[in-house]
């Protein structure tokens, strides 16, 4: 076996960034088989590891592990998008009734800040930016809620509307549009009207009715 490519820390948690990072740069892409055997010997590490971190991205929806069929990376499906923007809208708009009382000046001002340095990406056409900003953005009020399974649960289902894989491709209209309602959401808190403010985020920031135009165009190439 040759010597392995990755630091000895986690390996679990190397192996799983190592599969991420293939998803995101699409030498992995949906549909696409696994084998445990070659990723091993690519890797030079044993199988427990990877075993492990594909069992994680099992667990949290990224691959299906068919036994003795092999491993194979899941695909999105609109169906899969809509309930994900559901569920999402449903707990940011919670997390933001449940920051009320915690929320500052500066935390308000903080989400303006990173809605700003999303609109100078755009312009420098810089979407890795752009979706760093966007997280930051939305981590503001969400993990002022306080609440570990909230923000577990979100985090992961952005993961996958976002990273397994991302799209070549992004549609500057609707990263645009998607500041313009930053924007809204952030004058609503300003005026302390945090529950048009959790309504607004529910019914159109994350409503896949509002949005699906721009779904179907960006993961499925489709324009109505």
């Amino acid at each position: 076996m040759k010597k392995p490519i990755l630091n000895i820390k986690s390996l679990k948690e190397q192996v799983y960034d190592y599969l991420r990072e293939e998803f995101r740069l699409h030498r992995l892409k949906p549909g696409a088989i696994i084998n445990m055997d070659t990723t091993s010997k690519e890797l030079g590490i044993s199988k427990t590891p990877l075993r492990e971190a594909l069992l994680q991205l099992e667990m949290e929806g990224f691959v299906t592990i068919v036994p003795r069929r092999g491993i194979y990376v899941n695909s999105l499906s609109i169906k899969e998008i809509k309930e994900f923007y559901q569920v999402i809208g449903a707990l940011e708009g919670s997390a933001i009734l449940e920051c009320a009382n915690k929320m500052k000046k500066e935390d308000i001002e903080k989400m303006a800040k990173y809605n700003d340095e999303m609109e100078k990406a755009i312009e420098k056409d810089n979407f890795d930016l752009f979706y760093d900003k966007n997280l930051s953005f939305h981590n503001t009020f969400v993990n002022l809620a306080k609440n570990d399974s909230m923000i577990k649960i979100v985090n992961n289902l952005k993961k996958r509307l976002y990273d397994f894989p991302r799209p070549e491709k992004w549609i500057k209209e609707w990263e645009k549009t998607s500041t313009a309602e930053h924007d809204q959401l952030v004058e609503l808190l300003r005026n302390g009207d945090f529950k048009k403010a959790a309504q607004y985020i529910q019914e159109v920031h994350w409503s896949f009715t509002t949005q699906e135009h721009y779904i179907k165009k960006y993961y499925f190439n489709k324009n109505s």
